[in-house]
């Protein structure tokens, strides 16, 4: 894995460039600003997912009845 470092003009007219580059290569990108390191661009770690913010939940609930019970509840 390299690093890779432009300046944010150079990004901004070759970003897609960029972003394949961390995507395929694992490389990072260090964003500079008058040659000052103002942002740095890598890959998530494997640890992070981009499911669904309602998947991350799964098996996270508790069941206070018989899996039969209607969720519904009746009005008097």
């Amino acid at each position: 894995m390299s690093t890779v470092t432009v300046s944010i003009t150079e990004f901004g007219a070759h970003c897609a460039d960029y972003l394949r580059l961390v995507e395929k290569e694992g490389s990072s990108v260090n964003l500079t600003r008058d040659g000052v390191l103002v942002a740095r661009l890598e890959r998530p770690a494997k640890t992070e997912r981009a499911d669904a913010p309602w998947l991350r939940l799964r098996g996270r609930g508790r069941l206070n009845g018989p899996p039969s019970t209607s969720m519904l509840c009746e009005v008097p």
